[in-house]
């Protein structure tokens, strides 16, 4: 899978807006297991490498995309929900919901 600039902060949003896909927080608004997601970076970052080395390493060689994820992780609820609203309206995103998907089923893993 090759990622564009665009594509891998795209990708970060989608990665940050699953992440509570494995978290196990009940909800009726999948907006609010995403706020209040218990994955780390640590955790999204070695479930990608283990889902999609390839992936992982772009990322990783994108200091845009990882800064957005550590700003996500790191931020208060109120801005989680501020920042996951912004990265649902990007264009493209949809096109990384299999690894997002997979990512988030194992981070809880890590």
């Amino acid at each position: 899978m090759r990622l564009s600039l665009k594509g891998l902060t795209v990708a970060a949003g989608a990665l940050a807006l699953s992440l509570s896909a494995g978290a196990g927080v009940a909800s009726a608004d999948p907006l609010d297991a995403v706020i209040n997601t218990t994955c780390n970076y640590g955790q999204v970052m070695a479930a990608l490498n283990a889902t999609d080395p390839g992936a992982a390493a772009q990322f990783n060689a994108s200091p845009i995309a990882q800064g957005w994820l550590h700003s996500f992780l790191a931020a208060a609820p109120p801005r989680r929900a501020q920042m996951a609203a912004q990265v649902q309206a990007m264009p493209g995103a949809a096109q990384y919901v299999g690894l997002v998907e997979s990512v988030a089923a194992s981070c809880n893993n890590y």
